[in-house]
């Protein structure tokens, strides 16, 4: 089944009720904006029938006051026709502004609302997605979420703005005033509402062809922000590869998409909106013919038919007014509900970053920082191991080496160490504790890691260093970029440590964008240190910067180091050969070097390659 056939679903009454979950804590302004459009549609026929009561008088009909305005004007003589048409009209403008005062704070209070329960869903969703495990982020597109947290959530503020409750006021405004009219003129109203079916039936149309083509407009729009977001992002491939004519062709087809779709509702509002405007001139003209007939066959008894005939109008008018727009209300509604589905279909994601329980380990000291694999198998597809059988020790202040071609499964050690993702079997013991025993946060922040695919955020370098972390000083930046060399290359920059990297720190070579991530890692003083290909990326230079740094600051910490180059690992208390995900040899350079094994020839193939290239 497609993606617009499952949204094309009934109105989803428990999602609606989830999204008012939400409400609870502005309760009290949602009860008043009820209050309000219950207010508003007994306000409705006020002015029509006011007006009715003017022209009856002005053309000599006995006309008798209502109750509020002998109150109001108990000073006045209402029989004269002058005095009641004064007054009537003083009190109709009061009225109007009172009307106006009225509704504009009810409009305000639905956006409000609508704006509160929005602002508090997408902190909960973002909230959410930080807590995702990593393999969501692997299998579902940034521009997918991004849209999940911008665009949908933000039709959820339609609900409330625009949909729920302004359809309350609206629906409740006609009630009240089809029962005027009934009240007033039982025949004329039956008569006014002749052609009234065909309303139903083009509004029923109406509101289904909108609502296929906004689920349309949506899923368009999803892939436009995924398309988007991608190529931007890979826009040095697209480049590269002269790719840039195919992707523009791709593009207006998504576009083209989204087009038709929008000029798919333009066109059923361009139907509807002229039939809801015949409908109304239909029923004017019957209520004309009829008065215009009833008034033909007695004149005498019937001469003072205007006033009728007026209010009849304008409650026409009041009716057909929020028909035209009820049925896009609904599908608002529908919209948002809809909306609302997938944006919660992230937040129950279950493949989440569990809370820590209440008797989880959180210790405040540094730790030793031990590491265990125990018989640990890991699969990011059900069954199909990338590591497997994985069993090592590494003692605290060791550091280990773990090499193997492309793909043997050294970075998913690393990744399982912090806890990125989740193990299908055996254990993983950090200071002989398993590490799912300890607070998550404690257990990070004794680990850090150097990335061979260094991001920076858009922001200056101290920010991307410290991560807004207020418990780093500047000084202890400013330390740490003179232990590793960097301080230099830093105030070199036009506003040293406040330049600005820009978006995934382009405005900075890959040696120097490393560096940082170095300064990032090293700043936590951690238990344990990753770095995986943290030299791969860079020149020379930078590599020395970073051996002299290393041989300092590994020094009383457990270091396991995951590189290509076994240049930079010969020192390596242990090292760790991986092959198809298994452990295939362990131990020293020289002692792998004498076993003539997996780790000889890796050593061999780039001692041929560093010599051919010298050559």
């Amino acid at each position: 089944m497609s993606k617009s056939s499952n949204d094309k679903k009934h109105f989803d009454i428990p999602v609606l009720k989830r999204v008012f979950t939400f409400v609870r804590p502005y309760r009290w302004r949602f009860i008043t904006s009820i209050v309000l459009a219950i207010t508003l549609s007994f306000f409705t026929p006020v002015r029509p029938f006011l007006i009715q009561l003017t022209v009856d008088k002005a053309t000599g009909k006995n006309v008798h006051p209502p109750w509020f305005l002998d109150l109001l004007f108990s000073h006045a003589d209402l029989s004269s026709a002058w005095q009641f048409v004064i007054n009537v009209t003083i009190f109709q403008i009061v009225f109007i502004f009172i009307e106006t005062a009225v509704r504009f704070y009810f409009s305000f209070l639905t956006a409000w609302l609508g704006q509160a329960v929005v602002r508090d869903m997408r902190t909960a969703v973002y909230k959410k997605i930080l807590g995702l495990n990593l393999k969501q982020f692997d299998t579902t597109p940034i521009g997918t979420l991004t849209t999940r947290t911008i665009n949908d959530i933000e039709s959820i503020n339609d609900i409330f703005s625009d949909g729920l409750i302004p359809i309350l006021a609206d629906m409740l405004s006609i009630i009240i005033v089809l029962i005027t009219m009934f009240v007033t003129d039982w025949r004329l109203t039956l008569i006014a509402l002749v052609p009234f079916p065909i309303m139903l039936i083009a509004t029923y149309y109406f509101k289904e062809s909108v609502n296929k083509s906004f689920i349309q407009v949506r899923n368009a729009v999803a892939a436009l922000n995924a398309f988007v977001q991608e190529r931007i992002t890979g826009m040095q491939i697209v480049q590269a590869f002269v790719a840039e004519d195919r992707e523009f062709e791709n593009f207006k087809k998504i576009n083209r998409k989204y087009r038709n779709a929008n000029i798919r509702s333009i066109f059923a509002y361009s139907i509807f909106f002229p039939i809801v405007e015949i409908v109304l001139a239909v029923s004017t003209g019957l209520l004309v013919w009829y008065l215009a007939g009833k008034a033909a066959s007695n004149p005498i008894k019937n001469e003072n038919l205007a006033g009728v005939l007026v209010a009849f109008i304008l409650y026409l008018n009041q009716i057909f007014r929020p028909l035209r727009v009820i049925a896009d209300k609904f599908n608002v509604i529908q919209m948002g509900v809809i909306a609302a589905g997938r944006v919660f279909k992230v937040m129950d994601n279950p493949d989440s970053i569990p809370p820590s329980s209440p008797d989880v380990l959180s210790p405040v000291d540094r730790l030793n920082g031990k590491v265990e694999f125990d018989k640990v198998w890991f699969a990011y597809n059900e069954e199909n191991y990338v590591l497997k059988n994985i069993s090592f020790k590494v003692e605290p202040g060791e550091t280990v080496a773990i090499v193997g071609h492309t793909g043997s499964g050294k970075t998913s050690i690393i990744s399982l160490l912090s806890r990125l993702y989740h193990i299908k079997r055996g254990s993983i013991k950090l200071d002989d504790v398993n590490i799912e025993q300890y607070n998550l946060d404690a257990l990070r922040s004794n680990i850090a890691v150097v990335l061979q695919d260094v991001f920076l955020f858009s922001g200056s370098v101290m920010d991307n260093i410290t991560l807004h972390n207020s418990d780093i000083k500047r000084d202890d930046v400013v330390e740490a970029a003179k232990l590793i060399g960097v301080h230099d290359f830093i105030m070199r920059l036009p506003e040293n440590y406040d330049f600005n990297v820009m978006e995934r720190g382009n405005t900075l070579s890959l040696g120097q964008r490393q560096l940082l991530s170095f300064i990032r890692a090293i700043l936590s003083n951690p238990a344990v240190l990753i770095l995986d290909e943290a030299t791969s990326s860079i020149d020379s230079e930078s590599e020395q910067l970073i051996q002299k740094a290393i041989d300092t600051i590994i020094t009383g910490r457990t270091a396991i180091v995951i590189a290509h180059r076994l240049s930079t690992i010969r020192k390596a208390d242990k090292i760790i050969v991986l092959d198809k995900g298994e452990i295939k040899e362990s131990g020293t350079h020289d002692e792998l070097l004498a076993l003539n094994g997996y780790y000889a020839k890796l050593h061999n193939m780039q001692f041929e390659k560093s010599r051919t290239v010298v050559e």
